[in-house]
């Protein structure tokens, strides 16, 4: 007979006391998951990180001290393979878009069922994304609405547009070089341009304005 499948493994970052106990006893319900840490601060979580296995992190946005986006950042810096769950009461597109930047997989409504939760926290273990239907529609909507190119907003050139347009689909600077048949230093050189022009400091910036969101200013590029 196999063994059966180890529990998904689940951390709740919320700072509202009674929203938190929920959330852990709704977690432990639940056979197929255990919940291996409840936290106030996201400070706390980022520390048990080094001690335990997480596969799921629930996250609310607005907590004391560090951010839910900020500190989705940090996680996926450290533990690319952790997956985030915004669990929040924010519907508004802003922090929809950034909190996805941030890293997380799922942007999910604090008025969910539980028994949608649980499922959801399936789901987002599993390789899905879950959001709430609100949420979704607003995604949905963003890339449905016209808006002027990159090219025409920022004054880039064709080929600086044609770069931008790589970037966002995740090409690296090299792999951009060997499709457009110029060099690594070329592509340096122009996507400088490019962040100077579109008043951006990192890929991720440049990307949500190609997408039509304005992200604000974050940190540099990793290496690429």
């Amino acid at each position: 007979m196999s063994a059966a499948p180890s529990p998904i493994r689940v951390m709740v970052v919320e700072d509202m006391v009674h929203i938190r106990e929920g959330l852990a006893a709704l977690v432990e319900s639940d056979s197929g998951c255990t919940c291996v840490g409840a936290f106030e601060a996201a400070e706390e979580a980022i520390n048990l990180l080094y001690e335990h296995d997480v596969d799921v992190m629930l996250m609310d946005i607005q907590l004391p001290g560090m951010s839910g986006i900020e500190a989705a950042k940090v996680i996926k810096a450290r533990w690319p393979s952790m997956q985030i769950m915004m669990l929040t009461v924010y519907q508004d597109d802003d922090r929809i878009f950034e909190s996805l930047a941030a890293g997380a997989t799922g942007y999910v409504l604090k008025t969910t069922p539980p028994a949608r939760l649980l499922r959801d926290i399936e789901l987002l273990h599993s390789g899905g994304s879950p959001m709430s239907s609100a949420i979704a529609r607003r995604v949905v909507q963003t890339f449905h609405q016209p808006r002027r190119s990159p090219a025409e907003e920022h004054g880039l050139t064709p080929r600086e547009d044609e770069i931008l347009g790589l970037l966002a689909e995740g090409f690296r600077y090299r792999e951009i070089g060997e499709r457009l048949f110029i060099s690594l230093d070329t592509v340096r050189t122009h996507i400088r341009h490019i962040y100077e022009k579109m008043q951006v400091r990192s890929r991720t910036e440049a990307t949500l304005k190609y997408l039509g969101r304005d992200p604000g200013r974050g940190p540099d590029d990793a290496a690429s």
